[in-house]
């Protein structure tokens, strides 16, 4: 049986990438009938069906999706040997796969694609956005954005810098139901919360007396998502006090939608974001250019930077208490004290 061409698994895995065969043909400088072609050709050497053909997509086929990972991989190894080659004597470029989570794609890194495409003209950028741990090497993403510590493992890693959490809410919610000024004021308040990470309802205050110094206030709220920009949007209409990273809300908080609140107490709980690569791809020219790039422009985390200026804070308004009225109000945005819990950190 004749081996498969490099060329033939570069013309199939574009074809799988871009979702059709005309898509590819563009990227490609080819003909639609020549891409089907090629794909045609590499099936029958196979001897199986790599794609299911409609008028409107392709379908990968099991033995396809096997096959179309492993080409992945061959087509990465190829690249990172000539990229071994030639880094020092030649300008960045080729294909650059970048996973990043839903916050910081869509407050940080997206608005700087511009600056990025300018710079770097022969790079052109794939842009995952999940906040699903992506399988790197499955995948073929070259460069991952990731918050948290990462378990031990193969891949290379370089820390951009920390986030933070704010405890924060629109001033027209702290106008109408006033500012919590203890975090015990927070039981008489309507929070919002992650109802797919239960453990986020549990907030951090520092308490020196407290292990580890710092202790948690368990607080409930009538309104809830399993999304984070759900969640800062939700605020941003009064809905509700929200503690959430600085990434997510800084942009808000630097324009005065929300404010911070309770920052002599809130623990912010730093947590690295960091730029994961497989083995060996962060020598790629692409990649180091990616990475140099983010390290440049997010390094001094600049959403918060822009939140530490001085800025005009909201004023509490007067204890809702005093009238009928306003103890209606104040029971219909938030939930019951008997309902909330308190735990110290173990």
């Amino acid at each position: 049986m004749s081996i498969s061409t490099p060329a033939d698994l570069a013309v199939f895995a574009r074809a799988v990438e871009a979702g059709g065969f005309s898509a590819a043909a563009r990227t490609l400088s080819l003909t639609p009938s020549a891409v089907s072609k090629i794909v045609t050709r590499l099936e029958d050497r196979l001897g199986v069906r790599l794609l299911n053909r409609t008028t409107r997509s392709l379908d990968l086929t099991p033995e396809g999706q096997a096959f179309f990972a492993r080409a992945q991989r061959i087509l990465a190894d190829i690249e990172e040997a000539e990229g071994e080659l030639t880094r020092t004597r030649s300008a960045p470029r080729g294909l650059l796969r970048v996973q990043a989570s839903v916050a910081f794609a869509l407050h940080q890194l997206t608005p700087k694609l511009p600056e990025f495409a300018a710079r770097y003209p022969e790079i052109e950028v794939l842009l995952s956005v999940s906040d699903r741990p992506a399988d790197l090497l499955e995948e073929g993403i070259d460069l991952s954005l990731r918050i948290g510590r990462l378990p031990d493992s193969s891949m290379v890693a370089r820390r951009i810098c920390d986030i933070e959490r704010v405890i924060c809410a629109a001033p027209s919610y702290l106008q109408r139901y006033g500012t919590p000024r203890r975090p015990e004021d927070l039981l008489q308040h309507n929070c919002l919360r992650l109802f797919n990470q239960p453990a986020l309802a549990h907030w951090s205050f520092n308490d020196p007396g407290a292990p580890g110094g710092f202790r948690t206030l368990e607080v409930f709220g009538r309104f809830s998502a399993n999304n984070a920009e759900s969640m800062r949007q939700m605020a941003m209409l009064g809905m509700g006090i929200v503690r959430l990273s600085d990434l997510t809300v800084g942009e808000a908080l630097q324009s005065g939608a929300l404010v911070p609140i309770l920052t002599e107490y809130n623990h912010d709980e730093p947590v690295p974001l960091q730029a994961v690569m497989p083995p060996g791809k962060h020598r790629l020219p692409k990649v180091t250019a990616m990475l140099d790039f983010m390290i440049e422009h997010f390094a001094g985390a600049p959403w918060r930077a822009a939140r530490k200026k001085p800025a005009r804070r909201a004023r509490a308004a007067p204890a809702p208490s005093a009238t009928p009225r306003a103890k209606a109000a104040r029971a219909n945005a938030a939930p019951s004290p008997r309902r909330a819990a308190t735990r110290r950190a173990r």
